[in-house]
């Protein structure tokens, strides 16, 4: 008798059961959508036996850095920081310009042969869950070739995961007389021209007799101020709240890296010697290690009577001081009084010093209404524009601009309401089969964010293999391991001040970070609790396993296999690691 194939005994054996025909490590098929194409959605594909698409509604991939394309923009973290793990690059400055970043995600795209996934100009219109079926039901709007039109088509998909992320939807701030105004208003997401290295190709000369208003004093806005300063007659920055800027991040570092004390790391350009230092691989490995090391230990600074939480305040203060000393009268309406990273901190390269040129005013009045002519204040004060930039952010609500609806006809802008209540910021109870990356409780204070993304698609990637493994027809987390987690939210982000933390409130649920370091979400993320979830087999499957298949694995299967292939996999005691042969 062959040994390769079971023949199950008639004693006691159910006759309506049947092994399945497949072997137990031959994955099941699957069709699996991604939605954006940013960080989160371009990542390289690591299943076997699935249907896979990625679709975007921009025309490029890169997420936020491909729609954002404003004076000024670049990253707010040092560039070496801001790398998938597995995929370095050569970067110019030690803080990348927008472009930059861009080109660094399609070149990862290219490299990893991702395009052939990827539909750009394809936006998700609806999604709906099928319960009979274990099917997601998507609507999909996507713009016909050389035309302005956008058709739609449906698409299902056995799983789904959302990299779209909590900045992907900008929004106009609520001014009265905003849409009356004569000149021309730009939103900072959606900066009307192209763009160089720098974001600066739209600065042309006929920028140089505009009268210009930024209203804001975000991340946007303290890039954009000191972008414009130069370029335009006149300039004011309106400003309702106040905001630490931070002192720059691993300076020390970049100090050794350069060979002197002088170096400005805001501006800093990376030299000929340093790209040619780079390229020995052991020296850009302890570099890169030991500045993700000195920025994920500014996680400290968020911690409520941590000492570096305390004496960060003194610290920080004294650097603004300075570097307002020209116009201190401005230090009483931007120097805050609530601790450091109760929100988003950035080192805000020239903001400071750009307010203290003469060209430029600082005006924290609030703004009364807009006029066809300019801005007035609550104090009366009028002034006239050419130009006004709202630099005012996004929905941070975690409400989708399309429906998402889940089991019992439940919407998930309605399940996020009156705040987002999800499990370890990855998924939500009644959306089975549903994962998501920088959703709702997944930003951070201080430290890496993409190791954080990194850890939230492996989570996302050993679901969906599960499924493929079991032949599972859904996987759904418990609602009480979702109320767990979301009692154990509590940071010192809940500290009173204006944050898209807080959805853009004073007071209120933080909504946006991980109640935690980068660090410890990735060890929460490493291994999955699978407990903490409910499972429906495949229709028609009774028995628990069913996933065992026939008996066989592929290499039973195949003459010529590697029947010893767990050789090639051994896990060696943590003794044995200087000395893994056996006999010596």
């Amino acid at each position: 008798m062959p040994i390769n194939r079971f023949i199950p005994s008639t004693y006691g054996h159910d006759p309506t059961f049947k092994l399945g025909k497949f072997c137990i490590d031959e994955p099941r098929r699957m069709r699996i959508v991604a939605i954006g194409a940013g960080y989160s959605g371009a990542f390289q594909q690591r299943m076997e036996n699935i249907d896979f698409t990625i679709y975007d509604g921009n025309a490029g991939v890169g997420g936020t850095w491909c729609t954002n394309k404003y004076p000024g923009l670049s990253c707010d973290i040092p560039s070496h920081c801001y790398q998938l793990t597995f995929e370095e690059n050569d970067w110019s400055a030690f803080y990348a310009p927008g472009a930059e970043i861009r080109a660094y995600l399609e070149r990862v795209v290219d490299k990893y042969k991702l395009w052939k996934y990827i539909k750009l100009q394809h936006r998700i219109t609806r999604a709906h869950y099928s319960e009979s079926t274990g099917k997601w039901h998507l609507t999909i709007k996507r713009r016909k070739s050389d035309q302005d039109d956008w058709e739609e088509f449906e698409d299902t998909a056995d799983f789904i995961f959302s990299g779209v992320g909590g900045l992907s939807r900008w929004v106009w701030p609520d001014i009265p007389g905003l849409e009356n105004f004569k000149g021309k208003v730009i939103h900072s997401a959606q900066w009307p021209s192209g763009e160089d290295g720098n974001g600066l190709a739209g600065l042309d000369d006929s920028w140089a007799d505009k009268k210009v208003a930024v209203i804001g004093v975000g991340s946007s806005a303290i890039q954009i101020v000191p972008a414009l300063q130069p370029k335009v007659k006149y300039l004011v920055n309106y400003v309702r709240g106040k905001t630490w800027v931070s002192a720059t991040f691993s300076r020390e570092l970049l100090v050794r890296l350069a060979g002197r004390d002088d170096v400005d790391n805001c501006k800093y350009q990376f030299t000929e010697k340093d790209k040619g230092a780079f390229k020995d691989p052991e020296y850009y490995r302890r570099f890169r290690q030991e500045l993700e090391s000195s920025l994920n230990s500014a996680h400290c600074a968020t911690l409520m009577g941590n000492p570096m939480q305390i004496a960060a305040p003194t610290e920080f203060r004294k650097i603004m001081s300075q570097k307002l000393a020209k116009k201190p009268w401005i230090m009483e309406h931007i120097i805050p009084d609530f601790p450091v990273c109760c929100r988003r901190l950035t080192p805000g390269p020239g903001y400071l010093e750009a307010l203290c040129e003469d060209n430029v005013d600082f005006i924290p009045s609030r703004i009364r209404k807009v006029t066809p002519e300019g801005i007035e204040t609550n104090d009366g004060k009028f002034q006239e524009f050419d130009v006004i930039v709202c630099a005012t952010g996004y929905d941070t609500s975690y409400h989708l601009d399309f429906d998402v609806i889940g089991k019992d006809g439940i919407n998930l802008r309605d399940h996020y309401t009156p705040h987002p209540r999800t499990y370890l910021g990855i998924t939500v109870d009644k959306f089975p089969n549903w994962f998501q990356s920088l959703g709702p409780n997944s930003g951070v204070g201080a430290g890496s964010l993409l190791l954080l993304l990194e850890r939230q698609v492996d989570f996302a990637v050993a679901v969906a293999q599960k499924m493929q493994r079991e032949r599972l027809k859904s996987i759904e987390v418990k609602k009480d391991a979702v109320d767990d987690f979301d009692q154990y939210l509590e940071t010192v982000f809940g500290q009173k001040c204006r944050s898209w933390y807080k959805v853009g409130k004073e007071e209120g649920r933080v909504v946006a970070l991980w109640p935690g370091s980068p660090l410890h979400a990735a060890r929460a993320l490493q291994h999955p609790r699978w407990e903490d979830f409910n499972y429906e087999l495949l229709d028609g499957v009774q028995n628990r396993f069913h996933w065992l298949g026939d008996g066989n694995t592929v290499a039973d299967t195949i003459p010529q296999a590697d029947k010893a292939w767990y050789l090639h996999e051994i896990d060696y005691p943590p003794g044995a690691l200087f000395n893994r042969n056996p006999r010596k």
